[in-house]
């Protein structure tokens, strides 16, 4: 006799519906006993506050009060300096004066009020007026040529710095650049006894000043 590899068990086993119901009350009971504490570690703390006391600010420390002071700075009138040129001359003719505008070196400082409290309004010093080439003296510009340079048929430069006085006639003579020796000294002894200038003035009062010249000796042929 042979079995019928075709023929199936008919129903359910009593004992595999046993197991599936016991694992399903297993899985439920577990659900059951851990809700607790799962919902005990989400549950939020408790939060705790308290009251802390918070102290006045200190008064404020009282500033001294500033002293009212002023401080004055006088400007010290000092000779001014300006720069004129004597164009190009020769041991025969006068020198040649180019024309010297009036010179205005604009408004000076004055005296500066330092303090905390008003000071005194100064007005302002009047503009200076350089010295000037006086045309009455202009043909006595030009120095002798040194015969020593002439027989050398050699020709020069002077630059030279000369310090007006308030009656026009040159105080002091200082040497800037020379070509040599003898034109300095021709140049030296021309401007200390025979130039003259009209002086420097301020607000119609002559001051001293300092006026660089230049000097050039030409020959001719």
């Amino acid at each position: 006799m042979y079995a019928d590899r075709y023929a199936r068990s008919g129903g359910i086993q009593p004992g595999s519906l046993a197991i599936a119901l016991g694992l399903n009350a297993a899985v439920v009971a577990a659900l059951v006993l851990s809700s607790p504490a799962v919902q005990e570690k989400l549950r939020d703390p408790v939060l705790t506050t308290r009251n802390i006391p918070i102290e006045d600010p200190p008064p404020p420390i009282p500033q001294p009060k500033p002293q009212p002071h002023q401080k004055a700075i006088l400007q010290q009138r000092q000779p001014i300096e300006t720069v004129d040129r004597i164009v190009k001359t020769d041991a025969g003719d006068g020198p040649i004066l180019p024309p010297t505008p009036p010179f205005d070196p604009g408004p000076p400082s004055g005296l500066d009020g330092v303090g905390t409290g008003p000071g005194p309004i100064t007005p302002p010093l009047p503009a200076l007026i350089a010295a000037s080439v006086d045309p009455r003296f202009a043909a006595d510009f030009q120095p002798d040529y040194p015969a020593a340079e002439r027989r050398l048929e050699r020709e020069g430069v002077v630059k030279i710095r000369v310090l007006i006085g308030v009656d026009g006639r040159v105080k002091a003579a200082q040497q800037i650049a020379a070509t040599s020796d003898a034109f300095w000294r021709a140049a030296e002894r021309q401007a200390l006894s025979r130039w003259r200038f009209k002086p420097a003035t301020r607000g119609g009062v002559a001051e001293e000043s300092w006026r660089t010249m230049s000097l050039t000796f030409v020959l001719r042929d």
